[in-house]
């Protein structure tokens, strides 16, 4: 594969953050013998609980102790970590981080052999987290599929089928929106939740299903790990229409949602709307909110093309420059391990789980968790997926992605056309400012 003077001098530059990162993992705490593994999570409160039962699980097995910490601003302080060189001995964070970083200098390959257990995710699980070298980055630890969440009640009480397309979610928002579905005798529910901000790309996180649905994509392999944009396409501008159908509908999206993020947006746990495609993270809380009979994951209603939803997960990620390699290899195998998956599933106490699917072969969703509303993430998960590319940096691509959606959806006279153009151009702009556009 040639490299581009470009990418020499960016890898050069990641091994020397590497190299100095190992030299002064003594500064550490996290590289003192005699101090605990150092482990983060990007998790809130009910997130850590999980954590920390997995965590006293391993502790009580093999006597290591665990330095933990659930970091909500997790970038922000990792790369707080890296300037001081002080990172964690390990981390867990989100798979589509991977190739920043590597990119970045912050993590170490890893090998399956290397990790107890590591036989037991499927080899195609691990060619996921490949980076641009070719090398692997992170153990796989956790994945999912985002599902349509919909108020059953609501559906049921104004005699609705579920939604098998597009026109069927479009009518049941509206219907949600203007039927009175919860009988209070007001007009204040409204039909779907949408993190509709442009920060971090939430709005392109939330609509890159309906893209794919329609045919779209953001981007295409070009050979020797290049890429090229292919956002401006007809078929990616029928998932915008789409989008922007139910935004210039009144009440089928929840008004000002082009301002908020996923924190920001309790809106269907508050009963205000009925409709969520999201992650199946959020069950547990809505059980305990909502009640299970309350709401109902459908299959993903089919757009003109596909059914096809957002594929996600989250990998385990070795620190550079980490002298607790060992127990950190040592806490990862626990992690992937039957005892430590199922611990992640069940969440007993938090009722928020940390493995949404297991990664490891040996752990049945349906034997853990007996809920056919899992086993429906999980068949969507295997059968119609798409992921982000992992291999790049691709948070900015995210980024713009999210820029531009949300400034697209910001009027219903907005051009769609033009949108897509300067869409375009800033990937275009991103992938060869990375050295990676072909």
């Amino acid at each position: 594969m040639r490299i581009s003077p470009r990418r020499a001098a960016a890898a050069l530059s990641a091994m020397a953050l590497v190299g100095s990162l190992s030299a002064c993992g003594g500064d550490d705490s996290a590289g003192d013998a005699g101090a605990p593994l150092e482990f983060w999570t990007r998790s809130g409160p009910e997130g850590a609980t999980t954590y920390k039962a997995i965590l006293a699980a391993f502790t009580a097995k093999t006597g290591i102790q665990v330095n933990y910490q659930g970091v909500l601003e997790f970038d922000t302080q990792l790369q707080t970590k890296a300037s001081s060189k002080k990172l964690p001995d390990l981390w867990v964070n989100d798979a589509s981080l991977l190739g920043t970083y590597q990119g970045q200098g912050y993590t170490t390959p890893v090998e399956p052999g290397q990790i107890e257990g590591g036989d037991a995710i499927d080899a195609a699980t691990w060619q996921q987290n490949k980076g641009l070298d070719g090398q692997l980055y992170g153990v796989p630890y956790s994945r999912q599929a985002f599902g349509t969440l919909v108020r059953v009640d609501w559906r049921k009480k104004l005699g609705l089928p579920q939604p098998k397309t597009w026109d069927d979610l479009t009518a049941l928002a509206t219907a949600f929106a203007t039927k009175d579905p919860d009988g209070n005798g007001k007009k204040d529910t409204y039909g779907m939740v949408v993190p509709g901000s442009s920060k971090n790309g939430y709005i392109g996180w939330w609509g890159i299903s309906y893209i794919w649905q329609a045919g779209g994509d953001i981007l295409a392999p070009a050979g020797e790990g290049k890429y090229k944009s292919v956002i401006n396409s007809p078929q990616t501008r029928t998932g915008l229409e789409f989008i922007r159908r139910q935004f210039c509908t009144p009440g089928n999206v929840v008004p000002g949602s082009l301002n908020l993020t996923t924190s920001e947006a309790p809106f269907f746990q508050e009963g205000k709307a009925g409709i969520y495609l999201t992650g199946p993270y959020a069950f547990g809380t809505y059980d305990k909110i909502l009640g299970k009979d309350k709401y109902e994951v459908v299959p993903m209603p089919k757009g003109p093309v596909s059914t096809t939803t957002l594929g996600d997960g989250e990998n385990i990620y070795f620190g550079a420059g980490s002298q607790k390699s060992d127990e950190a290899k040592k806490l990862a195998a626990f992690l992937i391990s039957p005892e430590g998956q199922e611990i992640g599933m069940k969440a007993e106490e938090s009722k928020y789980p940390t493995v949404r699917l297991p990664v490891n072969r040996g752990v049945d969703v349906h034997k853990v968790l007996g809920d056919p509303r899992w086993d429906l993430i999980q068949k969507q998960y295997l059968d119609d997926t798409k992921t982000f590319v992992w291999s790049i940096k691709f948070q900015p691509i995210r980024q713009a992605l999210g820029e531009g959606v949300n400034a697209m959806m910001s009027s219903c006279d907005s051009d769609l056309d033009a949108g897509l153009k300067k869409l375009d151009q800033a990937i275009t702009a991103e992938l060869k400012a990375q050295d990676v556009l072909g």
